[in-house]
């Protein structure tokens, strides 16, 4: 049996990044971390990783997004992009949560934290807001997926039993609120691509997969448009 080869797909932060995976190894990563660009970096970024790796489309055996919760306007864009991917090579769509798939990334950059150890991703919305679960160290979510406002007594039932590493780009905002001893905050993780390989492969082994006509990413919440600072609208 052929290794399958997967195109993931993560755009639901402030990284653009693309990668290509054959079984459970990386064979290539393809990023931005220039901020919110997606919609004209990432066709870009995925034409680079096919010109590298000297495949095309046609190669794959399925597409792998991250399907958030994170930026609406991303998330719309890594779908939109994978299903366009999916309907003209004929492949399947394979759906991986992006805050699970940080967590599994912060278990491959750090593994000399205490098993018992929590794990909490924070992907960063508006003001204190932060979208975010708690994980243990298998993967296994232990607080389901929720947009928490952060106040000091955030997490405070968890912290008394558990040490609980914070990342990922909403927690820094987070550290003058949560300040049990508990509490351990790192600022050296960038969510990427290659977090969602192990994720991905399980889903596609198992068939998982996704009605690419119906797929919908995880938004969380409504979109909620700012206001027009000119007063006008530019078509």
């Amino acid at each position: 049996m052929n290794k399958p080869i997967i195109l993931h797909i993560e755009t639901s932060t402030e990284v653009c990044s693309v990668a290509l995976s054959s079984d459970e190894q990386c064979l290539c990563v393809k990023e931005s971390t220039e901020g919110s660009n997606h919609a004209a970096l990432l066709t870009v970024l995925i034409e680079e990783l096919f010109d590298t790796n000297d495949i095309s489309a046609s190669m794959l055996n399925a597409v792998a997004i991250s399907s958030g919760p994170g930026s609406y306007t991303g998330l719309r864009i890594g779908t939109s992009v994978a299903k366009g991917v999916c309907y003209g090579a004929n492949i399947p769509l394979v759906a991986v949560s992006t805050l699970h798939a940080m967590s599994m990334g912060f278990i491959q950059l750090n593994g000399d934290i205490p098993q018992s150890a929590l794990l909490c991703p924070m992907i960063d919305a508006r003001r204190m807001e932060v979208y975010t679960a708690l994980y243990d160290q298998k993967g296994s979510i232990v607080e389901n997926i929720s947009a928490k406002i952060i106040t000091e007594h955030s997490f405070s039932s968890w912290l008394e039993e558990y040490q609980i590493y914070f990342f990922g780009n909403g927690s820094n905002k987070c550290r003058s609120s949560i300040k049990h001893c508990n509490a351990i905050f790192c600022d050296n993780f960038t969510h990427s691509s290659r977090y969602m390989l192990k994720p991905a492969l399980q889903a596609y082994n198992e068939k998982i997969f996704e009605d690419v006509a119906y797929f919908e990413p995880f938004y969380l919440k409504d979109f909620i448009a700012g206001p027009i600072k000119s007063g006008k609208i530019n078509c």
